[in-house]
């Protein structure tokens, strides 16, 4: 991935943050067709590792699992986006020299994936993923309140996959590369649109509480 000294963010504890308030990633693999890619939900597991170790389950219909075991794939992790206006930067005023760009948060990983078609392994992970769910709700579900029979069909129905992971890189395009006063007005105009997420994390990256 392509990454800016400005927009890189390498701290592993953001990047595990990150993805576990956004477990929702493209899986994206080789096979015998060609490119493959899968939106599944990850559970990302500390084992001790650099990076960590992925989680996940894919269904037994979808025939990407089957060309997958032993390959080193990618997984993309994406967040709040926003197109930014040139409009909104006031040194339109004094050179003219802008154009518009894009504002995103993308973590990329890779890692070997390895398929896990083992019902225990695959019960431990849905549980463990659903848990992380579940947690912040008033009143969480849990994978025993559904009838045993149930689940177990269900878990037929399913391939795990575990991902040692490699390498992950982080890029938070968030103005960095602007000067004080464009960064302040992305935020300010990001604001008035509605977009309070991407305004506060303008503010938070562009250091512009710092400087108000």
């Amino acid at each position: 991935m392509y990454t800016p000294q400005s927009f890189k963010e390498d701290r592993i504890e953001v990047l595990h943050d990150f993805i576990k308030s956004n477990p929702l990633g493209l899986l994206i693999s080789n096979g015998a067709e060609g490119p493959l890619a899968t939106a599944i939900p990850f559970h990302l597991v500390n084992d001790g590792s650099e990076f960590g170790m992925f989680q996940a389950h894919l269904a037994r219909a979808n025939p990407h699992w089957q060309s997958i075991d032993n390959q080193n794939i990618l997984i993309v992790f994406q967040g709040t986006d926003a197109y930014i206006s040139p409009s909104w930067y006031p040194s339109k005023l004094e050179h003219g020299k802008v154009v518009p760009t894009w504002n995103y948060i993308m973590i990329q990983a890779r890692g070997i994936a390895k398929v896990m078609d083992d019902p225990e392994w695959i019960k431990r992970q849905i549980t463990a993923l659903t848990n992380q769910q579940e947690q912040d709700k008033s009143d969480p579900w849990k994978v025993s309140y559904a009838p045993e029979s149930y689940i177990d069909t269900e878990l037929r129905a399913i391939v795990g996959l575990e991902i040692k992971i490699s390498q992950m890189e982080g890029k938070w395009k968030l103005s960095q590369n602007r000067n004080l006063q464009d960064r302040r007005g992305v935020a300010e105009n990001l604001q008035a649109e509605g977009n309070t997420e991407m305004s506060s994390l303008v503010r938070q990256y562009g250091r512009l509480d710092e400087t108000t």
